[in-house]
């Protein structure tokens, strides 16, 4: 029996990867839709049924099925929709050890078409011939049928499901948060929403739910959680998009510890729900010491390439280069790359030519060891130190060694950058899932100095608190105030960060000052929160942990639109949507804006 009519009654009965040999001689119905169809004569057809679960052979025999059905069956096209009722059987012909119901199929008595599909412009269970990004994004709702986006999209619902159990059993909370706020500076452009009732004023749709958050321990809740939509005007890239999703924490009467414990626990319950690792204790490393290890506050710690700071020996040697630079006040670097000798003039050149147009660096000094001496680059200058040199970064034959020699912050930038380049250059980094290296950043400096606008800026926002002991450096010494602040990273990859905040309205004066606020523009800004200060804060702290990048490394990709269901691309548009668009005069006025952009639509 063959039907057509759309919404015809059935009753499911499995899923399509479901089935195995113990449900032989069952009568079943599944729905799905057709991933492939193969024809031996006239009177027999092969059709793989497909659905989020998987994929099952049906067979449409005349010695089996009607005629009517039969006939049915070879109309049937890629992606179209069907219902069908059979008898599962051995499967004949053999096994197929690549599918999890490759040792059974359905002989099929009746089929019902539920939705004809017009050709489609890729097919979705088809890996090796996929279209280019924007044709996926363009098709989504094809794009969400291929079963690597369908496996995405389940480890993120795990991966939710896991954080909600975890924290509902530790006695948090979960409060959803404004998504039209004030807008406040929090270190990218705000999205502005103009306001109807209110013209000429605007909301904004929250960068982050922080000042909210503190308004709950304020008000009494202890411990509260969300996954939050966040809203960020800033430039996407491979790992970042204007519009993503965090796990955001926040808790009262708390430390540190207490909050880095809280999260290890559940990091660790993510890895070992998701992809059974047991990730063992994270350790903790200053933010001091990873720019001084590795020139970055989110190491990888999966491959050596460390820095090692050779002023002492520098200042020593006749090349200007090395010694006018501590001399200065600056430092000299440098990183043992093993094996690395054997990297050619052009590659070096590349990397010099590299450090020049992105750092402003004068150059990339570098020499290579052969046959116990040094050999090219700056070889002739260090050969005077070359004892002190090998003994320091334990030099061996075959070795490249690079250095930097300049201000602290560019050689650390600079040569922290080239570690990465160099280890992906030299296949030093693991491949997915062989490693996974989590540490702890901690005591992060209140601030750091804006060079080009010559003022103090926040490390990470301006109400994180100042380690208590560090308080009365606040005005006189700012650069050495540090703070109880954390970020978690694993594999060189930031997924967390948060911190104590200020709890009394006195202190939180001091830093607005501090980062150039007058009384009138804190007020103005941050006046409900100063206000809410002075009724009785308790000390709390909190964090907030990326659920697109968590997803990212547990699905081993490197592009964070993989991991959202309806992503933007890189100028921001949902291609399938075709948003953003431009909207007609009358919506316009009701809002009391008006365009001036005359330039063409990108």
């Amino acid at each position: 029996m063959t039907t057509t009519a759309p919404g015809v009654p059935y009753s499911r009965t499995h899923h399509c990867g479901q089935l195995r040999p113990d449900h032989i001689g069952q009568t079943v119905t599944l729905a799905g839709w057709v991933d492939s169809r193969r024809e031996h004569g006239d009177a027999l057809v092969f059709i793989d049924l497909r659905d989020r679960e998987g994929l099952t052979q049906l067979v449409f025999d005349l010695e089996d099925s009607s005629k009517d059905v039969v006939d049915g069956a070879d109309k049937l096209r890629s992606e179209d929709i069907i219902a069908v009722t059979g008898v599962v059987r051995k499967r004949a012909g053999g096994a197929n050890p690549r599918l999890s119901t490759g040792e059974i199929e359905i002989v099929v008595s009746k089929l019902t078409v539920l939705t004809k599909a017009r050709d489609i412009p890729f097919h979705p269970n088809d890996p090796d011939n996929l279209p280019g990004e924007e044709i996926r994004l363009r098709y989504r709702f094809l794009d969400l049928r291929r079963p690597r986006m369908q496996k995405i999209l389940r480890t993120r619902h795990t991966v939710a499901q896991t954080m909600r159990r975890f924290l509902d059993e530790k006695g948090f909370v979960e409060v959803e948060t404004p998504n039209l706020c004030k807008s406040t500076p929090e270190g990218a452009r705000d999205f502005l929403v103009p306001s109807r009732l209110q013209p000429g004023s605007f909301y904004a749709l929250p960068q982050s739910p922080q000042i909210f958050k503190q308004i709950l321990m304020i008000g009494g809740l202890d411990k509260y959680f969300q996954i939050a939509r966040c809203f960020r005007d800033e430039d996407p890239r491979a790992d970042r998009q204007a519009e993503f999703s965090q796990l955001d924490i926040e808790m009262s009467f708390i430390t540190r510890d207490d909050i880095i414990g809280l999260i290890s626990g559940l990091v660790a319950g993510i890895w070992k729900n998701t992809l059974g690792v047991d990730i063992g204790q994270i350790p903790h490393m200053t933010y001091a010491e990873a720019m001084d290890r590795f020139g970055i506050d989110r190491p990888d710690l999966r491959f050596g390439l460390e820095l090692v700071d050779v002023g002492e020996i520098a200042k020593t040697m006749e090349f200007k280069v090395f010694s006018g630079a501590v001399e200065g006040g600056g430092v000299v670097k440098a990183i043992r790359v093993p094996g690395g000798a054997a990297l050619t003039r052009k590659q070096l050149d590349g990397y010099t030519e590299y450090v020049k147009a992105q750092f402003g660096a004068g150059g990339l000094p570098y020499a290579k060891v052969e046959n116990g001496a040094f050999a090219t680059g700056v070889a002739k200058f260090l050969e005077p130190v070359k004892d002190a040199l090998v003994a320091k970064l334990g030099l061996k034959d075959g070795d490249l060694v690079i250095f930097g020699a300049d201000k602290k912050s560019l050689v650390n930038k600079m040569l922290g950058e080239m570690r990465l380049r160099l280890a992906r250059d030299m296949n030093l980094v693991p491949k997915w899932g062989e490693q996974w290296k989590f540490v702890w950043v901690v005591d992060f400096p209140i601030v750091e100095w804006n060079e080009g606008e010559q003022r103090w800026d926040s490390m990470h926002h301006p109400f994180t608190a100042p380690r208590p002991e560090d308080l009365g450096k606040l005005e006189s010494s700012p650069g050495e105030v540090l703070t109880n602040a954390y970020d978690l990273v694993v594999n060189g990859s930031e997924i967390g960060g948060g911190s104590i905040r200020i709890h009394d309205q006195e202190t939180q004066a001091k830093v607005f000052k501090l980062l150039g606020l007058s009384d009138e523009q804190a007020k103005m800004k941050f006046g409900f929160l100063l206000d809410a200060l002075r009724f009785g804060a308790p000390p709390h702290g909190g964090i907030a942990l990326g659920l697109d990048r968590l997803v990212m490394h547990l699905c081993d990709t490197d592009n964070i639109r993989d991991v959202i269901a309806f992503p933007k691309t890189q100028i921001g548009s949902d291609l399938m949507s075709e948003a953003p668009s431009e909207v007609d005069e009358k919506q316009l006025k009701e809002l009391h804006i008006a365009s001036t952009w005359t330039g063409e639509k990108r």
